[in-house]
């Protein structure tokens, strides 16, 4: 690979997209290139980290190791948590406390979590002790609630101070503090009691009292609280942030729009996977045993479905073998129904995870659903029977002893009755579950996979049975 005199910015970004393809011969350069690569690190940590991601684990160690210890923090910040922490286990524990260290407690709590109890342990025992007990403090909460999001480092200033005191000390603490879109407001024992935007401080009076312009009684998440909960309350309320308090109202943190950003985005690739029975942190870099464990019981629910479906049509092999075209028909009525059903499971889940769907509107969105797949259902019943007669027609498919128009007719019915009733199916599934306290989208595609196939399969050999 030629070197070229490329600012860091340029560089890092033909790196990147070199390691995809060709990452032995990057590991190489920058192996040969310390200089270039300690560039790219401080330039622009999040593109040294997708370097590091796209190149074998021992050589971004090596990486990581060559560069100076705030840099080597922002690094690993940027990569998947799971090899930052199989980074930090690698190497020196007095390095690695040192990283650590220089990291947001909650960025390094992300990537403690991702190793063993006495390796965390090892590790803040080399921290001084205020910094230790913080993380400490942020490990006992679940990362999937507020307390898990939150960073400690926010802008908390008294009541009892004027708008100019408070500017005169947010400017001492600039360089401590992550975020300042808000200035929170706390009484004598540390309790909420209002808020402020920075910029209206900054416009607000030198003598003014933080009191007379706060917001009293601001929008606030306990520790505890689920992130699908505070993702909701920045959503419905425009929030840059949300804080955190303790069950005595104590102000304890903040939870940052880019960690309701991520929360978003983890909810949604959650109930993806969950909904076709793999789990839900499991990512393409997950443990294998791990995985297996995971998909194999869906997978054997899924059999024992489907053999269901096979019990069906092995019923009516008399029928397929008096007029074979049957079974060439069968899965095209049995795949409408399945991606009509998956159509309403989507809008439904996506729903139920934004909170847009009212329990008591349950009945109307279900009939609204049905409704949907009985107008699709008669628009594609009249053309799937018209393009059944067609190739009946024309001699593509044969009949042993039916009329094409008969086929036809079975065609039909079979896509209306299968449409409707997977629309059906695809709302009353996760609804159901959500009434019972489980998770909507937790394998809903396979249960749906059951339905709309024993009643394509099912239902279509039953009309046939009744026409023919």
């Amino acid at each position: 690979m030629r070197r070229r005199l490329l600012r860091p910015r340029e560089l890092a970004r033909q790196l990147r997209l070199r390691a995809r393809r060709e990452p032995d011969e990057v590991e190489v350069y920058l192996e040969e290139h310390g200089d270039d690569w300690a560039a790219i690190a401080d330039a622009t940590p999040g593109d040294a980290a997708d370097i590091l991601e796209a190149i074998s684990e021992s050589a971004a160690g090596e990486l990581v190791t060559d560069l100076a210890i705030d840099q080597a923090a922002e690094v690993l910040e940027e990569l998947r948590d799971d090899l930052a922490a199989e980074i930090l286990s690698e190497l020196d524990p007095g390095v690695a406390s040192e990283i650590i260290a220089e990291m947001p407690p909650e960025e390094a709590v992300d990537i403690l979590e991702q190793l063993d109890r006495e390796e965390v342990n090892a590790l803040l025992d080399l921290l001084d002790d205020d910094a230790a007990d913080e993380i400490r403090d942020l490990l006992t909460f679940a990362p999937d609630s507020a307390g898990g999001l939150m960073t400690t480092d926010i802008a908390a200033l008294p009541i009892g101070i004027t708008a100019g005191e408070a500017i005169e000390r947010l400017r001492q603490l600039h360089e401590e503090l992550e975020d300042l879109s808000y200035v929170y407001i706390i009484d004598e024992t540390e309790r909420l009691v209002g808020v402020l935007s920075f910029r209206d401080l900054v416009f607000n009076r030198p003598g003014v009292g933080l009191d007379e312009v706060m917001i009293p009684n601001p929008i606030s998440v306990q520790t505890d609280t689920d992130r699908e909960v505070v993702a909701e309350l920045t959503q419905r309320y425009n929030l840059f942030g949300v804080p955190v308090v303790s069950s005595q109202g104590r102000l304890v943190g903040m939870v940052t729009h880019e960690s309701v950003l991520e929360t978003v985005q983890a909810e949604a690739s959650e109930d993806f996977a969950t909904s076709v029975g793999a789990g839900a942190e499991e990512t393409v870099y997950t443990e294998v045993g791990r995985s297996v464990r995971t998909r194999l019981p869906w997978l054997g629910l899924n059999l024992l479905l489907a053999l269901t479906v096979a019990f069906v049509i092995e019923s009516q092999t008399g029928l397929i073998s008096r007029e074979p075209v049957l079974a060439a028909l069968m899965p095209v009525i049995a795949s409408l129904g399945g991606n009509g059903g998956s159509q309403s499971l989507a809008v439904v889940i996506r729903g139920l995870a934004t909170d847009s769907i009212p329990s008591g509107r349950s009945r109307e969105i279900m009939s609204r659903q049905a409704t949907i797949g009985l107008f699709n259902g008669l628009a594609l019943a009249v053309f799937a029977a018209l393009v059944t007669v067609s190739l009946l027609g024309f001699g593509i498919f044969q009949t042993s002893s039916a009329s094409s128009v008969q086929i036809a007719t079975i065609v039909a019915i079979a896509a209306l009755a299968n449409l409707l009733i997977a629309s059906a199916a695809g709302t009353f599934i996760p609804l159901g579950m959500k009434r019972l306290g489980l998770d909507p989208a937790l394998a809903s595609s396979i249960f749906l996979m059951l339905i709309t196939d024993v009643v394509g399969f099912g239902g279509f050999l039953l009309v046939a049975n009744i026409l023919l």
